[in-house]
């Protein structure tokens, strides 16, 4: 069993690298010029330039590749030529970058010409003074500067040659003087937990992924704890009773469930528990973070429409693996010798009977937790399906990679646990 589980974690960790490059290679190298699709078509080559110089999209992919991995504040910290570190800001506490010089923490911005500092104090607003001192002169006779902007970049400034930058802003791009030459996005890296930040909130990706994870998390959670029991149940009284009346009852029913798609069962609970009867929320409106605490009636027509969903498939699944083994010889031998039914049916076909399920099951945790894409949206529940349209609706490549490889971790992870429960079900398969 451990020689198993060591050889598991290391196909993991080679399935996770060849993963991360093909998820990489598809989504910033094979899908174009990206800013095309965030700044719209009409955006001009000087705009889409400057954007990508900011994104550090202008930097060769294998070199884009090891930052999203492992990160760049080490390159980055060669260039400052001062410790980078990470401090939560004063307004949600969320990470941002700043320089360490002689024990205080800096950002720089540059003004009409004129470099400042922007020194942070415990529990004030940054200190904003003129930092003319920093400039460096290099061989060539400029005077030239790397330093933290206020954007969590690393950057280079050269004194009296600003930049032309397009900054996007939620009016659009707004052009400005006194930009940067060369930008270094900082981040810590997948490996550590910092993707980078998201494209269309400005905040940290892991900050506002850790939150739609939690929210998919409980709904798929509570979905499952409700949905497999009843599944197996059903599935097991509808496989022993194979050509009764509750054998084709249930049977019909699943089917039913199982080929209406998602939106029509979602619609339908909508209009007829949310609007007519006004039972549940209609849509799960998150007035905050903890939304999902404070009134949990807003999971119950989501739960409910997945229940429908999930329900029938592995109904139909376990009924059809009863069936196969109440038919098998050695079943119908113990019921011959008068053992009592119900005996055999629960200790010795039930048992058998789930090997097949269980590898349903472990892949609908999978669906459970990031394709529910369509029931998310259809509710409006701000969780990891929805987090996933959004980001690729929009173009946001830092998210849509990090949750990608989220959802791989839990695919490899329950492909684990689905093997390991092999053997606890049937005691002739062991791992070595």
């Amino acid at each position: 069993m451990a020689r198993f589980i060591l050889r598991s974690l290391i196909s993991t960790v080679v399935t996770m690298f060849l993963v991360s490059v093909l998820l990489f290679t598809l989504i910033e190298v094979g899908s174009g010029d990206i800013t095309v699709k965030i700044l719209g078509v009409f955006s001009t080559p000087e705009q889409r330039a400057s954007y990508q110089a900011q994104l550090g999209l202008n930097a060769p992919a294998w070199q884009r590749y090891l930052d999203w991995l492992i990160g760049n504040d080490w390159r980055a910290e060669n260039q400052v030529g001062y410790p980078l570190v990470t401090v939560a800001n004063q307004q949600n506490s969320e990470q941002e970058w700043w320089a360490e010089v002689d024990g205080q923490l800096m950002r720089w911005e540059l003004s009409d010409g004129s470099l400042f500092s922007l020194t942070r104090r415990a529990g004030e607003s940054a200190v904003r003074e003129p930092a003319d001192s920093f400039w460096q002169e290099t061989p060539e006779g400029s005077e030239i500067f790397w330093g933290v902007n206020t954007n969590n970049s690393a950057v280079k400034w050269v004194r009296g040659e600003g930049a032309e930058v397009y900054v996007l802003t939620s009016a659009g791009m707004r052009k400005q003087g006194d930009g940067p030459q060369e930008y270094i996005p900082l981040r810590k890296g997948l490996i550590r937990g910092d993707p980078g930040e998201s494209l269309q909130t400005g905040r940290p990706v892991a900050a506002t992924l850790t939150t739609r994870v939690r929210n998919t998390a409980i709904l798929a959670g509570l979905a499952f704890v409700l949905i497999m029991p009843l599944a197996l149940l059903f599935g097991i009284i509808a496989g022993v009773n194979e050509g009764k009346f509750i054998d084709r009852f249930i049977s019909i029913s699943s089917l039913g469930l199982t080929a209406t798609p998602e939106f029509v069962t979602g619609v339908f609970l909508i209009i007829v528990l949310g609007i007519w009867l006004k039972v549940f929320p209609a849509v799960s409106v998150f007035l905050s973070d903890r939304a999902i605490f404070e009134n949990p009636a807003l999971l119950a027509l989501p739960i409910l429409t997945l229940t429908a969903v999930e329900l029938g498939y592995v109904i139909r699944m376990t009924r059809a693996s009863m069936v196969e083994v109440m038919n098998s010889p050695y079943i119908r031998t113990a019921i011959i010798k008068g053992m009592p039914y119900w005996r055999v049916v629960m200790r010795h076909a039930v048992r058998n009977a789930l090997m097949a399920p269980i590898t349903v099951i472990m892949l609908h945790v999978n669906w459970l937790i990031g394709g529910i894409v369509v029931i998310e949206v259809v509710f409006g529940f701000p969780g990891l399906g929805r987090y996933i349209y959004d980001a690729a609706i929009f173009g946001d490549f830092n998210a849509i990679q990090a949750a990608g490889m989220l959802m791989v971790v839990i695919a490899v992870l329950t492909r684990l646990i689905g093997d390991l429960a092999y053997t606890f079900l049937n005691p002739r398969i062991r791992y070595s």
